[in-house]
């Protein structure tokens, strides 16, 4: 899984550091885009969170936009030059607002995300002194796409809606609330919608493979899900047409391509934690694609005949709490955390065939659970093509940036 090539160009670096494998990072770009059944991609920055691996995908064909996670982290990216940024979630960041309001480039190339009239409301007050009064043109008007919720709700006029698979998010999930909610953009000059979005996190991101009832319920509740959310964002969608010029509609997730890309409602999709393809993504039946963003620990103890100790290793990812959400060893196979222990803050005991092989100094290689959590432990990464070390790239952290 870690190439003898990659281990070697980067055997005399000091660990803990991040290292890519570029070439198996190419491939995944590659990879993706042929599951994408030829609709274009948009990148989700929240699963990179370093811009020049942004930037060497969105220079791949078939790949355009950025979906962020923040509005302080889209005025960052545009200004080092990205541009066609959405804003994945709802912002209250008044000091972002402001200085967004003030830039008539951003705003032309920065959309925000609403899915409430209250969230409306925090918009407009905090553009109240650049953009004016509802009926005001002397300001650009601020871009607006519509989360539409993409949960699954079984049952919900028995249930009244409490069995709830999927993120919680918007709660805009008909027709009717979606139409009121694009007329109270609509009446207001300073406002445009122009995208609408639904992530489908119970078909994306549940790793279906295995036997056992869990992965059974999982390829249940994602076959449901499809049929579900075909038929109902395809009515919402053809009626939001019908009172709003849309640029885009976006969906989907690297769990989700193929059925997203069939749906026919979708004119993009997004893909992010694929092109790293983290821990988490080895529990897909329908795609594998290659690890190719590791992080790499030296041994500093051998407690016993057996184990050796390495330094940090805690980075465990967010989600429900559970052995998924622990870093993957990638290298030497065979190794496992300890039962009492686990990734520890400061140090991690490990076990198994060939730890009494590896001296002091050696690395340990392992994948987080999640994409690009990874980056939140490091200034940067070393970047590792045809065997040697070509590159470093910094991520947010190391650009100083906190989103």
């Amino acid at each position: 899984m870690v190439s003898a090539e990659l281990r070697r160009a980067v055997g005399d670096l000091d660990g803990p550091f991040g290292v890519i494998d570029r070439d198996a990072f190419d491939r995944n770009i590659a990879a993706l885009r042929a599951r994408a059944a030829g609709l274009p991609i948009r990148v989700a920055s929240k699963s990179l969170r370093a811009p020049h691996a942004l930037e060497r995908v969105l220079s791949a064909p078939g790949y355009g936009g950025i979906l962020a996670f923040s509005l302080p982290e889209a005025l960052d990216l545009h200004r080092l030059g990205f541009r066609d940024i959405v804003v994945a979630y709802p912002t209250v960041h008044r000091e972002g607002l402001r200085a967004l309001a003030a830039d008539a480039e951003a705003l032309a190339h920065i959309t925000l995300m609403v899915d409430s009239d209250e969230g409306i409301d925090v918009l407009l007050a905090a553009l109240a002194p650049t953009h004016g009064p509802a009926g005001s043109t002397a300001a650009q008007p601020l871009r607006l796409c519509l989360d539409l919720d993409a949960s699954l709700r079984p049952a919900a006029r028995f249930t009244r809606g409490r069995v709830h698979l999927g993120a919680r998010r918007s709660p805009v999930r008909e027709v009717a609330e979606a139409l009121a909610l694009a007329g109270r953009v609509a009446a207001d000059r300073r406002l445009r919608l122009v995208g609408v979005m639904s992530y489908e996190g119970q078909i994306a991101g549940l790793g279906d493979a295995g036997r056992g009832a869990h992965a059974l319920a999982v390829r249940t509740v994602r076959r449901m899900s499809v049929a579900e959310l075909r038929e109902r964002r395809t009515r919402v969608v053809a009626a939001l047409r019908e009172v709003a010029e849309l640029e885009f509609v976006n969906g989907g997730g690297t769990g989700s391509l193929e059925t997203s890309a069939a749906e026919g409602t979708l004119t993009e999709l997004t893909v992010g934690s694929g092109l790293f393809s983290p821990g988490l993504y080895d529990t897909y039946r329908g795609f594998r694609h290659e690890p190719a963003a590791f992080f790499a620990l030296p041994v500093v103890r051998r407690p016993a005949p057996g184990w050796v100790t390495v330094a940090g290793g805690g980075w465990i990812a967010s989600g429900p709490p559970g052995d998924d959400r622990r870093p993957t060893i990638a290298w030497p196979e065979g190794l496992a955390y300890s039962s009492t222990e686990g990734p520890g803050e400061v140090q991690t005991p490990l076990h198994g065939p060939g730890a009494d092989t590896l001296p002091l100094g050696a690395h340990v290689f392992l994948r987080h659970a999640k994409a690009g959590e990874l980056a939140e432990h490091l200034t940067g990464f070393h970047i590792v093509a045809g065997g040697q070390i070509i590159d470093s790239w910094s991520t947010y952290r190391g650009s100083g940036w906190a989103h």
